[in-house]
C-alpha cells in the first residue's frame, strides 16, 4: 500500500476552523438563552417576543419516517417547498437542488444532469437514495438517478426534503450520502384546469396541463408535461467549434388520485407514463467507430397503490406496493476497416482478408429494467415523550440486457428498520434507529444505525449530536458484468457474424484490467454537530441552521468503467470534514434566504500496491471530481402590489475540476385573479458571470444573458 498517495481538495485546515468560528459566533450573536430558562429581561424589547411574528418550526416527514420538527429530528434536513421553486422561475428538477448546502449539479456527457452531495463520483449519482412520494425513483442495475426522465413536473411538486447525511438508518444501501424525497401535491388542493407553458433561449420548450376534480371522500389529478431543450450551443475539439447533438424531448403523463375509505382509512393510487428522446452526441458519445448518433430512446412506466389505516389517532400505518419498468434503447452504426475488426475476433477464428470492404453493422446498448418492492410502515405513538415507527420491505430488481448482462439477471432485497424518538424531558431529545437489510448483491446481511441527542433551548433552538454508518453495496453492473455487442444487420462480406458476441473482457488489457473481479460494501461513518433557531422577530421570522460534520468513508469503489478500460476497486479511503449553514427571513410579502458550503476532502489509495504511482493518484482524484471547495446560493423573493412578484438568485459553486459556477437569475411575474380563473405571466432571465464552461469544455453557451417567458391559467 503505497500511504503517501493522497488526493485532497482542500489542504489547508485553518479556513475551515475560521468558518466554523464564523458559524458559531453568529449564533451566539443571535438572540439565545440558558437550557431550560426564559429569555433573559434585557434584550430589545419585541425582539424575541410573545407578541412578535410568530411562526410555527417547520417539521421534517422523511429523516426518520416519522413526523419531527426541526427541534427534533436527528440530523439536518433542506425542505424546498414548490411555491419556492415556482417564484424563482427554476426551469428543471436538478436546479432546485442548487438550493441545498453541499449538492452540486453538473452534466455529463452532453446534457445529463448529475447531482452529488459532496461529491464523491465521477459522474454516476450511486450513493444518494431518491424518491417520489415514498417510491424509489433511482435505476436498477447502476442504481444511477436519470434526472431527465424523472416522471414528476415541477408544478405537482410540494415539497423536496433533502436529508444531509448518511440516511441509510431509515432508507437502506443507497442512501449512503442523504436521501432526498420529492413529495407531490395532493389532488385535493389541485382540482380543476390548469395550463401553462414556458419557451426560452437554446430551444427550451416546457409545457404543463392538469385536469382534477375533488369531493369530501374522493379526489384524483391527470396531469401531462412535456420538456424540451437544444442543449448546449456547441462544442469544441482541438481549438475547433462542432454543433453539439445534446438535446432532449421528454413527454410525461402522470396519475394521481386518493379514495376515502371512511375516516381512517384511504387508498392512494398513482402511475405514469413517460417516453422521449435524449440525444446523444457521436463525436462525444459513440463507441466502437461509431459513424451515427447512439441517441437513447426512453420509454417507462410506473404503478403504485398504498393503503393508509389508523386503528386512533395515535397508532396508524401504511402499505405500499410499486411497479415500475424503465426501458432505454440505443443503437448506432459501427464501420471498422477489415484490418481493425479483425482485431475483435477471438484467436480461433481465422482473420479476414484485409483488402475486403469495411465491417459495416448497428451494435445496441438496449436496456430493461423492472422494480417490484412492497412496504409496511407502523407508527405509534406511546405518549408525548414516546414515539415509534417500524416496518419491513422487499424489493425486486430485475434487468434485461444482451450487451450489459448477456440476458436477464436479478437482484431481492430485504429489510427491516425502526427508530425510536424519546424525550424525557421537554430540553432533550434522544432518537435511536437502524435498518437491516440483506442483499443478494454480496448475499450478505447489513446494519446501518443511527443514534443522536438533541438539546432544545426554549421551544426554539436545538443542539443536535448525530453519528451514523451507512453501507452501499456494489450495484449490479459493477459487481456481476456480461458485458458484449452483437452485431445486427451486418454488412457483406461479413454477414457469418451477424448475432455473435464481441466480448468486452477481450478488448481489455488483462494487465491492468479487474473486469469480473467481486467487489465488497462501501462503509461511512459519520459525525454531525448541528444547531437549528428559529427567531420569531418583532415582525419578521430568522431561522438559521449550521451543520459540521466529519465523515469517514472506507473501501470506497473507484476506477474507470468503460469498452477500453475496466478498472474497479475497494481502493479508495476518504475522510470528509466541513461547515454548512442555511438561514432564511421572512417579512410580509418578502422571503430572503441564503445557503454556504464549505469542504474539505482528503483521500488515500488502500488497493493493489503495485499499479504505478500516476494509476493510484488517477483513481483518488476520480472521488473528487465532484466535490467543491465552496458552493452556496442567496435568494430573494419580493412580492409587489398590482399582483407583480419579483425574485432574484445567485448560485455559485467553486474549484469543481478547476472550473467555477456562477449566475444570477432574475424574474418578473404578475397574477391576476378573477372570480372564475387567474393567469400568470413572466419573464426570468439567467446571467451567466463565468466564461469558461461548467465542467467540462463542452458545456458551451455563446450568449451568458439567457430569457425565458412564462404563461399559465388556472380555472
Amino acid at each position: 500500500m503505497h500511504q503517501s498517495t493522497k488526493a485532497a481538495v482542500m489542504l489547508h485546515r485553518r479556513p475551515l476552523i475560521e468558518c466554523l468560528s464564523f458559524g458559531l459566533a453568529l449564533s451566539t450573536l443571535l438572540p439565545s438563552s440558558a437550557l431550560g430558562e426564559t429569555i433573559t429581561p434585557d434584550f430589545s424589547q419585541g425582539l424575541l417576543a410573545l407578541d412578535g411574528e410568530q411562526s410555527e418550526i417547520p417539521e421534517v416527514l422523511t429523516t426518520t419516517r416519522l413526523r419531527q420538527s426541526k427541534l427534533r429530528v436527528p440530523g439536518t434536513t433542506t425542505i424546498i417547498t414548490g411555491d419556492m421553486i415556482r417564484d424563482l422561475g427554476i426551469m428543471t428538477l436538478d436546479e432546485t437542488l442548487r438550493l441545498v448546502p453541499g449538492m452540486v449539479v453538473g452534466y455529463s456527457g452532453s446534457t445529463n444532469p448529475v447531482a452529488t452531495y459532496h461529491g464523491t463520483s465521477q459522474y454516476e449519482q450511486r450513493r444518494l437514495q431518491v424518491q417520489i412520494d415514498g417510491r424509489t425513483a433511482y435505476r436498477v442495475s447502476l442504481a444511477d438517478v436519470d434526472w431527465l426522465s424523472m416522471p414528476v413536473a415541477l408544478e405537482n411538486i410540494e415539497r423536496i426534503e433533502v436529508s444531509r447525511g448518511p440516511n441509510s438508518a431509515a432508507y437502506g444501501i443507497n442512501a449512503f450520502l442523504g436521501s432526498i424525497n420529492i413529495i407531490t401535491l395532493s389532488p385535493q388542493d389541485t382540482a380543476g384546469v390548469e395550463a401553462y407553458t414556458s419557451v426560452g433561449s437554446r430551444g427550451h420548450v416546457r409545457t404543463f396541463t392538469s385536469l382534477g376534480d375533488a369531493d369530501e371522500d374522493n379526489s384524483w389529478r391527470l396531469s401531462y408535461e412535456k420538456r424540451k431543450s437544444n442543449g448546449f450551443d456547441n462544442q469544441i475539439d482541438d481549438d475547433r467549434i462542432f454543433p453539439f447533438h445534446d438535446g432532449h424531448d421528454i413527454n410525461n403523463f402522470n396519475f394521481d388520485s386518493v379514495f376515502r375509505i371512511d375516516s381512517q382509512h384511504s387508498v392512494d393510487v398513482r402511475a405514469g407514463v413517460l417516453s422521449g428522446v435524449n440525444e446523444e452526441d457521436l463525436e462525444k458519445s459513440g463507441k466502437l467507430n461509431a459513424t451515427t448518433n447512439p441517441d437513447l430512446l426512453v420509454d417507462d412506466y410506473y404503478f403504485n397503490v398504498r393503503f393508509d389505516g389508523a386503528t386512533s389517532p395515535d397508532h396508524f400505518y401504511h402499505l405500499q406496493a410499486s411497479y415500475q419498468n424503465q426501458r432505454q434503447r440505443s443503437r448506432w452504426t459501427v464501420s471498422f476497416p477489415a484490418e481493425e475488426f479483425n482485431h475483435f475476433l477471438p484467436s480461433d477464428v481465422p482473420p479476414f482478408p484485409e483488402d475486403q470492404g469495411p465491417f459495416i453493422a448497428e451494435l445496441n446498448e438496449d436496456i430493461e429494467e423492472t422494480r417490484r418492492e412492497i412496504e409496511f410502515q407502523d407508527t405509534l405513538i406511546l405518549s408525548d415523550e414516546f414515539k415509534l415507527v417500524s416496518g419491513l420491505g422487499y424489493r425486486k430488481d430485475t434487468y434485461n440486457s444482451e450487451t450489459y448482462f448477456n440476458g436477464k439477471g436479478h437482484n431481492h432485497q430485504s429489510r427491516v428498520f425502526a427508530n425510536a424518538e424519546y424525550s424525557p424531558f421537554r430540553w432533550l431529545t434522544f432518537n435511536a434507529g437502524g435498518n437491516w437489510e440483506r442483499t443478494t448483491t454480496t448475499n450478505e446481511d447489513y446494519f446501518s444505525p443511527r443514534a443522536a441527542a438533541n438539546l432544545i433551548f426554549t421551544d426554539n433552538h436545538a443542539l443536535r449530536f448525530v453519528f451514523s454508518r451507512a453501507v452501499r453495496t456494489p450495484d449490479a453492473f459493477e459487481q456481476d458484468p456480461d458485458w458484449s455487442y452483437r452485431p445486427r444487420n451486418v454488412q457483406s462480406p461479413f454477414e457469418a457474424f451477424e448475432g455473435s458476441r464481441i466480448l468486452v473482457e477481450n478488448l481489455l488489457d488483462p494487465t491492468t484490467s479487474t473486469y469480473g473481479n467481486e467487489l465488497e460494501e462501501e462503509w461511512i461513518t459519520s459525525r454531525e454537530i448541528s444547531y437549528f433557531g428559529q427567531f420569531n422577530l418583532e415582525r419578521a421570522v430568522l431561522a438559521v441552521e449550521i451543520r459540521y460534520f466529519n465523515d469517514y468513508f472506507r473501501d470506497m469503489i473507484s476506477g474507470f468503467i468503460n469498452e477500453e478500460d475496466w478498472f474497479i476497486a475497494n481502493n479508495v479511503n476518504l475522510e470528509q470534514e466541513g461547515v454548512e449553514l442555511e438561514t432564511s427571513l421572512d417579512f410580509s410579502g418578502t422571503k430572503l434566504r441564503a445557503t454556504f458550503a464549505y469542504l474539505e476532502q482528503e483521500g488515500s489509495y488502500v488497493g493493489d500496491p503495485t499499479l504505478p504511482i500516476s494509476t493510484q493518484d488517477k483513481v483518488v482524484d476520480l472521488l473528487n471530481r465532484l466535490s467543491a471547495k465552496n458552493s452556496g446560493s442567496l435568494a430573494w423573493i419580493q412580492e409587489l402590489p398590482l399582483g407583480f412578484m419579483t425574485s432574484a438568485a445567485f448560485y455559485w459553486t467553486n474549484e469543481v475540476r478547476d472550473t467555477r459556477f456562477e449566475r444570477a437569475d432574475f424574474r418578473l411575474a404578475r397574477q391576476v385573479d378573477k372570480s372564475t380563473y387567474s393567469y400568470t405571466l413572466a419573464l426570468t432571465m439567467q446571467h451567466y458571470l463565468n466564461a469558461k464552461p461548467w465542467v467540462s469544455p463542452d458545456n458551451r453557451i455563446e450568449d451568458h444573458n439567457q430569457f425565458f417567458v412564462e404563461a399559465g391559467i388556472r380555472f
